[in-house]
């Protein structure tokens, strides 16, 4: 697949997620509480993360037959196809079922190991995020690019708070208080997928959190390094896409804030 062929499939990931926040938007207003399943305590899903979940998954199949999926909802699978989708149909589903903002539509899709196009769709404020391969970031068509700050005091922080895998919350409150002493503020949106997206598009200058997914990071993180940014796991290494563990940042204020997560999580 060539450059122009990516550029071409994100035009059609670009209408798929926007046909899924549709969707989402639609049903918001039918959701009640017999609607809502609990997958664990804090983890919910509704009938809306798995039909929008079907109807993604059917028009990716349309788009590369042959192709595999990691899946939030598990509507379909992968062995070792060369092409491989990561969706999450609703990230921010708990957003989502108490009419808050962000909650978004996550697509990427891999070739062998490496991500190669990817959109994020925050439905809420109708915003689309999204890169191919060796091309600038992208929000509702306008190129965007990471911050720039180089002090941590000049910088706003994004995290996500442990909601299953608490082995690590006194070391995540430790980073908490460090970062809350030492920056304009940190802020926990509720969409790891949308908090990536807004380090690309300098809202943030950074992001960590643990814990994570595929579907939650894949699309996003593209779009990131294609605006300026880095990523690696809590150690430094590349293992964020599956390790549940990630360091999103400006280019600009890498170094640091990744020292502090380091020292913080990085045990």
């Amino acid at each position: 697949m060539q450059a122009n062929d990516y550029q071409s499939l994100c035009v059609e990931l670009k209408k798929i997620a926007h046909d899924a926040g549709n969707f989402i938007r639609e049903e918001r207003s039918k959701i009640s509480a017999k609607d809502v399943e609990l997958k664990s305590v804090a983890s919910l899903v509704t009938y809306v993360d798995k039909e929008t979940e079907k109807a993604i998954v059917k028009k990716l199949k349309q788009l590369i037959p042959d192709s595999g999926f990691i899946t939030e909802e598990g509507t379909a699978n992968y062995s070792d196809e060369k092409y491989k989708w990561v969706i999450d149909p609703l990230d921010g589903t708990t957003n989502f079922i108490h009419g808050i903002v962000p909650h978004s539509v996550s697509i990427a899709l891999m070739e062998e190991k490496e991500i190669v196009a990817g959109v994020v769709y925050e439905v809420g404020q109708d915003e689309m995020f999204y890169a191919w391969k060796d091309s600038p970031a992208y929000l509702n068509e306008k190129e965007i690019k990471t911050a720039t700050a180089t002090r941590l005091e000049d910088t706003l922080i994004g995290t996500g708070f442990p909601y299953y895998d608490f082995e690590k919350v006194e070391d995540y409150i430790d980073a908490m208080r460090y970062l809350m002493r030492h920056t304009r503020g940190m802020r926990r949106m509720g969409s790891a997928a949308v908090d990536i997206a807004y380090v690309a598009a300098g809202r943030f200058d950074a992001f960590y959190e643990h814990g994570l997914h595929p579907w939650d990071v894949a699309a996003g993180a593209l779009i990131l390094k294609q605006a300026g940014g880095k990523i690696s796991d809590f150690h430094g290494g590349e293992n964020w896409l599956f390790g549940g563990e990630l360091v999103a940042a400006s280019e600009s204020i890498f170094d640091t804030f990744f020292d502090i997560i380091h020292k913080h999580l990085g045990k």
